[in-house]
């Protein structure tokens, strides 16, 4: 069965097939996704490798968690499942409206 791996602290220049070829070394890369950011296209600095078997995640987790890439120390170890987030409100809690500001009250 697959494990997939959070992987932090990625430059941001990382391309998802250095990713790939650096887990390569500690077995089968099922999938490499560096995360970007959707209104900059800029990666955000992690990623999700997944590797073929548990132990193999565990191999890359000892060979790479705490180990310099291209300048920056990696974190790697078992991604955790997203948890649920609240829903997303319009940004203010006036109501809807927002605003107000010219108003005044005697």
């Amino acid at each position: 069965m697959a494990t997939k791996l959070y992987v932090g602290g990625l430059p941001y220049s990382t391309q998802e097939a250095a990713l790939k070829e650096l887990f390569a070394q500690a077995g089968s890369v099922v999938s490499a996704v560096i995360i970007m950011d959707k209104m900059s296209g800029r990666s955000k600095g992690f990623g999700f490798v997944e590797m073929s078997t548990q132990e193999e995640a565990a191999k890359a987790i000892s060979m790479f968690n705490d180990q310099e890439f291209e300048g920056r120390k990696l974190t790697v170890n078992e991604a955790r499942p997203m948890e649920a987030r609240p829903p997303r409100t319009g940004g203010n809690d006036r109501g809807g409206y927002g605003g107000g500001a010219g108003r005044r009250e005697y």
